[in-house]
């Protein structure tokens, strides 16, 4: 089946919800809507009319973009829909004004970024809730 990228896509949390399920295994359900309409620009992959991956690309309102919730469906992983999702998301985010692209991830991730471009940097991160 072909996988269709759309930028931008109209997303209801019903499908974005499913999504985290199957690619997380478990998930509260969330409103997603004002996170979509605050980012600078978000990408969904799609198999037929299912979203079976997706990326958010955040940002400050100035120069710096942040990704995040980069997910694939796990039917769908191993056929390089996330480096897609991540190479999209560094388009759109250029052409929008963005001149710095952060991401945040957990070590057994890091050949994945770093492959994509990502340099190392010294980073703080603090968890405000469990």
């Amino acid at each position: 089946m072909d996988i269709e990228y759309r930028h931008d896509p109209d997303l209801e949390n019903e499908a974005l919800n499913a999504l985290w399920t199957t690619a997380w295994g478990r998930s509260r359900p969330r409103d997603f809507q004002p996170i979509l309409s605050r980012n600078l620009a978000h990408v969904g992959a799609f198999a037929g009319s299912a979203l079976i991956g997706f990326v958010n690309v955040a940002w400050d309102g100035g120069i710096h973009a942040f990704i995040l919730d980069t997910c694939v469906d796990p039917a769908f992983r191993g056929r390089g829909i996330a480096s897609n999702l991540i190479e999209r998301a560094k388009m759109l985010a250029r052409d929008r004004g963005a001149e710095w692209l952060h991401v945040d991830f957990e070590p057994h991730l890091t050949g994945f970024y770093r492959k994509l471009g990502f340099a190392p940097t010294e980073a703080g991160l603090i968890r405000l809730r469990d």
